[in-house]
């Protein structure tokens, strides 16, 4: 693992999981695959907006996390190692 790059593997993961919840949505009609969308979301129901009258500003996050996305970070895990 000595002289692999990080950034790399932060690159492979955040990959992973997009492909991998990608797959999932796309599945999720299919009755066979719909466990591939199975997950759990978390973050702000509505956004959290700031207004300063001349300035607005607006946070908000929400993530959700799939089976799907789980693979594909587990993929994107093995692909790191073998490279």
């Amino acid at each position: 693992m000595r002289g692999k790059n990080y950034w790399v593997m932060l690159l492979l993961m955040l990959a992973g999981v997009v492909l991998g919840g990608f797959v999932g949505d796309l599945t999720k009609t299919i009755p066979w695959l719909s466990w591939l969308n199975a997950g759990q979301s978390f973050g702000f129901d509505a956004p959290l907006i700031v207004n300063f009258g001349v300035l607005v500003i607006t946070f908000g996050i929400n993530i959700k996390i799939t089976m799907g996305g789980i693979i594909g970070m587990a993929a994107a895990l093995v692909t790191y190692r073998l490279i």
